[in-house]
This record gives C-alpha cells, structure tokens and sequence, in this order.
C-alpha cells in the first residue's frame, strides 16, 4: 500500500535528536526522555508510520501552571508527550525555512541565527535617533491567537497537506489539567509546544509586522515574541501609534497589556524635556538615563540598556536560596561546579550592555562566599574583614574559580 504522506525517516530521527538535545519534562503519559529512549526504534518506527499514513491524532498536553518570570501571576503551560515533541519537531524542520523567507527583518523572537542581544542592540541604536518609544506587551498571546486567521496565513505559504493537517490537530488538542480534566481549545496554541512559537510568530507577521509597516510608515519597531517597541519622533506621534495598535489588536482578537503598555521618553543629556515615565524594561534590561563616557573620555548621560532591578533582585534572591553559607562541607572547587553555570549564564546574557550594573549581583555572591569561609575555616570566624581580604586574595591568585571574578572592577566591601 503506497503511503500517502512522503515523510523521510532520516527527518523523524534528526526531529528526534533535536528533542533529545532540548531535555524537557513529561506530558500526560508520564513517559520520560529515557523510558522513550528504552524503546526508541519501535517508538520512532511508530511515530513515522502513524505521520506517513495521516493516522497520527496528538495525545493531550499536560498543563502545567509556573509563575512568570520575578514573581508576576501564574501562566499556563501545555507540555506535549515526548512523541508528540517529535512530532512536532518535524513539522517544525519543515516549515521554519518556508516561513524565515517570509518573516519581517525587525522580528527576532525563536528565529535561527537571532537573538535577544540582537533586538537589544537594535532598540538601543534607534532610541539614539528617535525621542520617544511606545512599548508593548500582548495580553496571554498565546492563549488568544484566532485559528482560522492563523490557518489562512499558514495556508498562504505552506500547500503541503500533512503539514496543514498536524498543525490543525495541534491547535485543536486539548489540554488535561492536574486534577485529570480535559479542556477543549478552540483558541491559542499550547505556550510550550515545539511548534507553537514558529505558529505565534506567523500570525503576529500578519497582525502586527506587516501591518505597521504598510499602515504605520516611518514608524521602525522591534518585537520578539508578543513584547516590543515601536520608535516615534514626537508624543503626538506615539499617542496615535498606541492608539491605532490597540484597535488592531482589537481587530485580531487579541489585547494589549495595560500595565505593560505605555509611552516612554528617552530622556538623556541631550533630551531634557519632561515627562513621567523616562525608562522602559524589554527582555530583561531597563532602558533609561545612565552615566556614560565618550570616546574622548568626556562622560555624558546617555539613554542605555542594563540588567533590571527586576532581573537583579531575581539573581539576588536565587543566590540567597542556595544556602552556600551552611555547605561547609564543601571546597571552593566544588561550590565553583554547582553554581558557576548559572553565574556564567548570568554573565553571559545581562553584561553584553553596561556590565557594571551586575556588580550588586557579585557582591551578593561574595557575601555569601565570606559567610561560607568564616563558617568553614576555625581561624577566619569572627573576623570579616580577614576574611574578605583572603577572599579577594584567592580572587587575585584563582580568577578562574568563578567566571565573574575574572572582571576585577569591583572590591567587597566591609559591612
């Protein structure tokens, strides 16, 4: 019997590693990682047979409650099966390169070779050149996104039938909650999906790129994902941006944040008019007036992106939580395995742009570091300043212990 779906299983296995590489939780089978792996030809074969024939239905997502990101409300998550993330994976390979031809220059959200430095860099350079920004976050886009709407677009580019099939039985599978219960969707697609991403990034192509650009001339944003920016020259300007989006929005049945969305002043050295609200928070950083130098070494306050004191306290506050104080049982090269991932993460991501605001976070984890030494070593107890001098010896002999003592701009001070 001729297959009437031609789906290669080279694309199911590479589908397959791709899941593997990402690690990721159980759906509502319980089956883990491993216990998929324990069976992994007959569970590939399955998949593959089930994809080619047209027979594959998605089980159930697991919806899982997290809270967002520094202490915000609840959201829900919907946690595919690990099949099912093959699944999803494979549909995933085949459409991204159709749509990335498609997909607006100033989007940057779950794109290939794009990155939320990238966004940043980009919003950083056009506040320079425009006074005033607009920034805005869509209300639970990803529980809203129209169906109908988003097939029409996908149907506009994609003509391959098992494509436009899985992606509709997708958006239609419903979720079980904790407690068992099964809810029908007949909107969104499940924020946790492999696929969803790629799909919310379609039909804010059509509802939000695409149409500032054709109704909105002269008006550059950034977005990635349902957060970004738009750029203005004047207020007037920016109080009609915001204005126009929340009727598009509207149009599209989704909803602007109102605690997220508002209209901001660049305010710097050069740009010294009033206004309430002078700075704006987008991916983790905080733009607003901060103290620079020039080129010629002449400081200037200058409208510039750092970690914010919302992603701050969250590090702060996780560093805490180890309790590195009380492992006295541990040495340094062992407290340098356990946390230095997550210190290098830190780095890696919130110093790309004005570094120095970190250093609250690597004098927070030296604190801890000098408790942990006066409460591992007899002859530093009750002697703190001994012990950050020892502290910022081994600082100078190892920089290598901890990514963040390689910077060397900054001294814990006593107190």
């Amino acid at each position: 019997m001729t297959k009437p779906y031609q789906i290669s299983k080279h694309l199911v296995w590479e589908a397959y590693q791709r899941v593997k590489a990402n690690k990721g939780a159980a759906g509502v089978d319980g089956e883990s990682l491993q216990a998929f792996e324990a069976k992994l030809k007959d569970n590939l074969y399955k998949l593959w047979n089930r994809l080619s024939s047209g027979s594959y239905f998605p089980p159930p997502v697991r919806g899982v409650g997290i809270p967002k990101r520094y202490g915000e409300v609840m959201r829900m998550l919907g946690i595919p099966t690990v099949g099912d993330r093959v699944a999803q994976s494979v549909v995933k390979m085949v459409l991204e390169p159709i749509l990335e031809l498609v997909f607006h220059q100033d989007s940057y959200g779950y794109r290939p070779g794009r990155s939320a430095h990238d966004a940043i860099a980009v919003v950083r350079k056009r506040n320079w050149e425009n006074d005033w920004v607009v920034e805005f976050d869509i209300k639970g886009l990803f529980d809203n996104i129209d169906h109908e709407l988003l097939m029409r677009a996908l149907r506009k580019h994609c003509q391959t039938p098992w494509v436009l099939l899985y992606v509709e039985r997708w958006l239609k599978a419903l979720m079980e909650t904790a407690e068992g219960k099964l809810i029908e969707r007949t909107k969104g697609t499940p924020q946790g999906g492999v696929v969803s991403p790629l799909l919310a990034n379609l039909f804010l192509h059509y509802v939000f790129d695409r149409w500032v650009s054709e109704n909105l001339p002269g008006v550059p944003f950034c977005r990635y994902s349902d957060d970004g920016v738009l750029h203005c020259k004047s207020k007037v300007q920016a109080e009609l941006v915001i204005q126009k989006l929340g009727e598009r929005f509207g149009e599209c049945g989704l909803e602007l944040h109102p605690d997220k969305t508002q209209i901001v002043y660049c305010r710097d050295s050069k740009r010294k008019g009033n206004y309430p609200v002078t700075r704006f928070t987008f991916l983790g950083f905080t733009f607003c007036s901060r103290e620079a130098v020039g080129k010629a070494g002449i400081y200037f306050t200058g409208f510039l992106p750092g970690v914010s004191t919302e992603a701050l306290r969250h590090m702060r506050q996780t560093i805490r939580g180890w309790k590195l104080q009380l492992k006295s049982s541990l040495n340094l090269a062992d407290l340098s395995v356990r946390f230095n991932p997550i210190l290098r993460g830190w780095k890696n991501y919130y110093t790309r742009f004005y570094g120095s605001a970190m250093v609250s976070v690597w004098n927070h984890m030296d604190y801890y570091l000098v408790r942990w030494m006066m409460r591992k070593y007899k002859n530093l107890r009750q002697h703190k300043t001994k012990t950050i001098g020892r502290l910022e010896l081994l600082k100078q002999e190892h920089p290598n212990v901890f990514v963040y003592w390689k910077a060397g701009h900054y001294t814990l001070k006593v107190g």
